[in-house]
């Protein structure tokens, strides 16, 4: 019996309720890392609180920010869906491979720079395609302030060192990695009260974020607050009831295997007491203490506890 290619394949059924086959490149990055993905989601509550902390002092005013979705996409289709003219600067930020991109709309820095300097803050006139030498500057500080975010969200999971690498104001010309290589951005919305929100997007490659996989498994970036006071009130009470099987021995005599083999009813197995007997609880000893009786039973009286009370 001939066997249809389908069958073999995952069946007819699957290539008809696709349509058609869909090609597929053997080596091809997947288009979510679910370790990288995870791990970056969690930091976007940690990274607002470090961009407010950063970006504040220079609007001079209260920002609402809010971490958006994290998405993952080819550089180069990221790069069709921002605006032609944009600040995108490029941070090395060893031992993170390709470093990150953060991407700032031009706008927001001219409206920064109004408020910086006793303005509205609200939008204006439609502004020029270049930076003017004052917002420039004010840029490099604002990057400078979300790079110190990065550095300060990632502390948990590596110790990063973002250093600047290049900045360019064109999409057409941006060439910090290649065009087909899949990035993670992280957008974070920022507001003023009564204002127009504005995006600020943190990029890293995919590549970049799988070395880390495993440190953002074992780390759980859910805020740094002190555990609830009931509940660990509550656990302290229920470990206060744990019972565990508490022993002393009070001789280990070592005999032959041919000693053992000859044991007969009415042998006598020399011991030697201990000045101190040993308390023992789950493998581990915990004191020392004195053999005795109490109420006509067997008693430790504790003379020495190890470690402290």
């Amino acid at each position: 019996m001939t066997e249809a290619p389908g069958d073999r394949f995952g069946g007819a059924g699957s290539a008809a309720a696709g349509g058609q086959v869909r090609p597929f490149a053997l080596g091809e990055v997947s288009a979510r890392p679910a370790g990288g993905i995870a791990g970056i989601e969690r930091m976007g509550e940690r990274l607002t609180r470090f961009l407010r902390a950063g970006i504040e002092p220079i609007a001079r005013v209260k920002k609402q920010i809010v971490a958006e979705t994290v998405r993952t996409l080819t550089f180069g289709a990221w790069l069709d869906e921002l605006p032609a003219h944009i600040s995108l600067s490029h941070f090395r930020a060893p031992p993170l491979r390709n470093g990150t991109i953060i991407a700032i709309d031009p706008e927001f820095v001219t409206r920064l720079v109004d408020s910086y300097y006793g303005g509205s803050g609200k939008p204006g006139r439609a502004r020029a395609r270049e930076f003017t030498p004052t917002e420039d500057r004010l840029l490099a500080r604002l990057t400078d302030a979300v790079a110190a975010a990065i550095r300060e969200a990632w502390s948990d999971v590596a110790t990063l060192e973002p250093v600047l690498a290049g900045r360019e104001t064109s999409t057409a010309l941006a060439s910090f990695v290649r065009r087909d290589e899949p990035i993670v951005i992280q957008p974070f919305s920022i507001m003023r009260a009564g204002g127009k929100p504005t995006i600020v997007t943190i990029a890293y490659t995919a590549a970049g974020l799988r070395q880390f996989e495993s440190l953002f498994a074992a780390k759980v970036h859910g805020g740094d607050g002190d555990a609830d006071p009931e509940w660990r009130q509550r656990l302290c009470a229920a470990l206060e009831n744990v019972r565990l099987p508490v022993r002393s021995v009070l001789a280990r005599p070592e005999m032959t295997l041919s000693q053992l083999m000859q044991l007969k009813p009415g042998d006598v197995i020399p011991i030697a007491l201990p000045t101190k007997a040993p308390l023992i609880v789950a493998d581990r000893r915990l004191a020392y203490g004195t053999i005795g009786e109490r109420e006509g039973k067997a008693a430790l009286m504790i003379e020495q506890v190890i470690g402290g009370e």
